[in-house]
């Protein structure tokens, strides 16, 4: 059973919905216990940082989360629910993060003929090399298409955790992955067969299986 975590700002439904046509079971939930006591977890996200941390404090959510991905579980963040995994947010003001990872989130500032936000198909590059092993990129080739809605970007302190790149006036960071958690800056629900076999391979993690790669 994947848990799916619901703070109000997320595309839940859909996500769901993707999990199961891989033939996951997915719940929707904002109950802490069910949060720290879940399989597997995904934070999906859609809007503003601060806001999304707002809530997640005031739902009591961010002890669960944190806790869930120091147990070596597999989680999987999309969106928003990427960013959030940083230390700190740039977005209207300064916003600090779940800090699981150490870095920023940042705004795209680009030359006037790209047009921010960010959104519709883009293609990826693996950053790790081929073979890898990396549940992420399994079955994933070099330029797949991915559906990106965002006008910010994650920059870690720390490059060996970025998965996939992607090219948008410059390249920045499109996936990253650490041990158990993997994380996505597109929407793996809304990019067809590709997000498809992305999910498939989170379905297919088991726990700890990948946190020495």
């Amino acid at each position: 059973m994947i848990t799916i975590v619901d703070y109000q700002m997320g595309n839940l439904r859909s996500v769901q919905k993707a999990i199961e046509k891989v033939g996951g079971e997915a719940k929707i939930s904002s109950d802490p216990a069910e949060i720290a006591s879940a399989e597997k977890l995904v934070l999906p996200g859609v809007g503003a940082f601060g806001d999304a941390m707002a809530e997640i404090r005031r739902r009591d959510l961010a002890s669960p989360i944190i806790d869930f991905v120091d147990s070596g579980r597999p989680f999987l963040g999309i969106c928003l629910g990427l960013q959030l995994l940083f230390e700190r947010g740039l977005e209207h003001g300064e916003h600090e993060g779940l800090g699981i990872l150490a870095g920023d989130v940042v705004r795209f500032d680009l030359p006037s003929n790209f047009k921010v936000p960010h959104m519709g198909w883009n293609t990826v590059t693996k950053k790790a090399p081929t073979g890898d092993a990396n549940p992420l990129t399994e079955g994933i080739e070099n330029d797949s298409h991915f559906y990106f809605v965002h006008s910010y970007y994650v920059r870690p302190t720390d490059p060996s955790v970025v998965a996939l790149t992607c090219d948008y006036g410059g390249p920045f960071c499109a996936a990253i992955r650490r041990g158990n958690v993997i994380a996505t800056q597109f929407h793996p629900e809304k990019s067809q067969d590709n997000g498809l076999k992305l999910l498939a391979s989170f379905n297919g993690m088991t726990m700890n299986a990948e946190a020495s790669v």
